[in-house]
């Protein structure tokens, strides 16, 4: 591995820690950005279930907006809001992974706080 594939292995790992500490039960809103889409979804890691995912590439999304804009990150943030209602998630712990709370993780977050998820 590259020396910055590991740094970015470590970074993420800190964050996954620290979240984990501090869910005490919550499920957590993992994302993962790429070049091209943003994903995420919900999981429960004392079961180890997903509970919820979207992406930019769902379907419903498809066509609409891209997953590499601000605005492609909102439109999923709206839908795992939506997805989570209905598994009955309304409290998460945001695991932002390796990234910066910055541009499209940061559009997500906030997206999804105003569609009904508290973090």
């Amino acid at each position: 591995m590259t020396t910055r594939t590991k740094s970015t292995i470590r970074r993420r790992n800190r964050t996954r820690f620290s979240v984990k500490a501090a869910a005490h039960g919550r499920p957590r809103l993992s994302v993962f950005r790429s070049g091209r889409h943003i994903y995420a979804q919900i999981i429960a890691d004392a079961d180890g279930k997903t509970l919820a995912a979207a992406s930019s590439i769902d379907e419903g999304l498809k066509g609409k907006s891209k997953g590499n804009t601000k605005d492609g990150a909102a439109a999923v943030g709206k839908l795992i809001a939506e997805r989570a209602s209905k598994a009955g998630v309304k409290e998460v712990v945001f695991d932002r992974g390796a990234y910066l709370y910055h541009g499209r993780i940061k559009a997500l977050a906030d997206a999804a706080r105003e569609a009904g998820l508290s973090f």
